[in-house]
């Protein structure tokens, strides 16, 4: 490792301590790094979609590590997805940042402040189209990120394209016709497709998305060579990336010596799981550097393990936290009544339903814990509120049916609908729903809400009423919750208690009879 990487990454060190005014710090390039020649010497082998924080602090980070272990996987070309982005500050840095990767691991404090040299620079396709079209002809290309959000990988109609088009996939088929035209039928030039966006089976959604625009502009050769030389794997990304530390940065930029307006912020724990064929992991030996990174035939098992126990906490204890006043997810684990809650509503409700190695599951929710109790991020439950009426269908709801199926009392999973129920009261109305329980926005799905709000003015002075008529509603769920042997009575008394004397009390009577379940 170069002198500058090991001053920086490593033992935590304090700022130097200044007396008087401080000299103001050098810009972060090349020439202030000392970065070495041989990474900048690395061909380009990755083009990747997004310039923004996670990928940065995830795979560009892990890319980086590789580099400098020797295992010279190779440098990164940005693409700026969007009109407006990170790109021409990306490039005033020579494509250079730092990831501060902070939190408790295995019980350790880690405190890593690492710098980024793998970035070779950013293309805004939007301003030179003609320049992106050009790096399709380069061989030596291998592999694709992307990270353009959940919706970034959808089909939208896109006429063949002269300038630069609107959506990921029709630039990337664009892309691909660019390169089949430069390069041929040669199978080598294939490239590996590697979405990181929070899709399930995003690369299969992607695959799809581009040979439908492919087959719209009349390219079936290009389609034809696509589908023999080309491989997008389906993956599984698992990183907190708040992004930005505006309240750290003077003191973070003092131990760079350095100004760096592009500081990643991060969790320590990471996880990258890639379901793709064996032979790929040779070729992109991110583990070989110590990276978290696993190759894998089926990751089904692994994206539920996450949605389940993660996801599922966070979703399950959300509204409760809210309703609460608490803030932020460290504040509810260190609350009282509230991180006691957490911890009943994972390991006896949400671990014992998942199926294989309970061991491994078991550290899996320790490392959860660990995460959600990171003292260096800030991650608000205001901004995990978002959309949660789907989020519960798809993260706790297959844990409920599971406890159910075991005759097991659930009722912290329970508890945790009574509490999102009582948080969706909406009051306001189409375009500005608001929570009667908080007064703060309810962002989501508007049909949704208008027909909780029309359940409300049904049913609102009935408690048990009310609930069956929302669990009974399946527009809202995709079938009907009250077939689901007495969770629409548990949830009507829970739903009852918090609405008489409040969250809290009902919390505390949920771990009362945490051992009658």
């Amino acid at each position: 490792m170069d002198r500058y990487a090991g001053r920086i990454t490593g033992a935590i060190q304090d700022p130097d301590i200044h007396n008087g005014p401080m000299d103001p710090l050098p810009a972060l390039d090349r020439t202030t790094t000392g970065v070495p020649p041989s990474l900048d010497h690395l061909p380009v082998t990755v083009l990747q979609f997004g310039e923004g924080n996670f990928l940065r602090a995830f795979a560009d980070w892990m890319i980086d590590r590789a580099n400098r272990a020797g295992l010279a996987v190779g440098r990164i070309q940005v693409v700026q997805p969007l009109p407006q982005g990170l790109g021409e500050r990306l490039n005033a840095q020579d494509g250079l940042y730092h990831v501060a990767a902070r939190g408790i691991q295995d019980g350790r404090p880690v405190d890593d402040l690492h710098l980024v040299a793998s970035v070779a620079g950013c293309l805004d396709p939007y301003r030179d189209w003609a320049g992106f079209l050009a790096l399709a002809a380069r061989p030596e290309l291998r592999w694709v990120l992307s990270n353009t959000t959940e919706s970034g990988i959808a089909y939208q109609a896109q006429p063949s394209p002269a300038a630069c088009p609107a959506t990921f996939p029709a630039k990337v088929a664009a892309f691909l016709a660019a390169r089949h035209r430069a390069l041929g039928d040669d199978q080598d030039a294939g490239l590996v497709f590697l979405p990181c966006e929070l899709i399930e089976a995003n690369g299969q959604a992607l695959r799809s998305a581009v040979f439908r625009h492919l087959e719209d502009w009349g390219e079936d050769d290009t389609r034809a060579w696509v589908a023999a030389s080309c491989t997008f794997c389906d993956t599984l990304v698992d990183r907190i990336v708040p992004g930005y530390p505006a309240e750290e940065a003077a003191a973070l930029q003092a131990r760079i010596g350095a100004t760096d307006g592009l500081i990643a912020a991060c969790e320590a724990f990471h996880l990258w799981i890639i379901q793709g064929p064996a032979s790929l992991r040779d070729r992109l030996p991110l583990d070989k550097a110590g990276c978290e990174v696993v190759w894998t035939d089926d990751l089904r098992p692994y994206r539920t393990r996450k949605v389940r126990i993660l996801n599922g906490a966070h979703t399950g204890l959300v509204a409760a936290s809210l309703l609460a006043g608490v803030a932020t997810v460290r504040e509810a684990v260190e609350h009282p009544v509230l991180g006691s809650f957490l911890r009943r509503l994972v390991e006896q409700e949400i671990l014992p339903g998942l199926a294989g190695d309970p061991a491994a599951m078991a550290a899996y929710a320790r490392s959860v814990h660990e995460r959600f109790a990171n003292p260096h991020i800030r991650h608000a439950w205001s901004s995990i509120a978002l959309n949660s009426l789907s989020k519960w269908t798809v993260r706790v709801l297959p844990s409920l049916e599971s406890a159910c199926a075991r005759h097991q009392r659930p009722a912290a999973l329970t508890l945790s609908l009574a509490a999102l129920l009582h948080l969706y009261r909406p009051a306001g109305g189409p375009g500005a729903w608001i929570s009667a329980a908080t007064g703060a926005p309810l962002q989501d799905d508007g049909t949704a809400l208008a027909r909780l709000a029309a359940h409300h003015a049904a049913d609102g002075a009935d408690d048990e009423a009310l609930v069956r008529a929302v669990l009974a509603d399946t527009a809202l769920w995709g079938r009907d919750l009250t077939r689901l042997a007495g969770v629409a009575p548990l949830v009507a008394r829970q739903y009852g208690r918090i609405r008489r004397d409040g969250i809290l009390a009902a919390v505390q009577d949920c771990l009362a009879h945490a051992h009658h379940a």
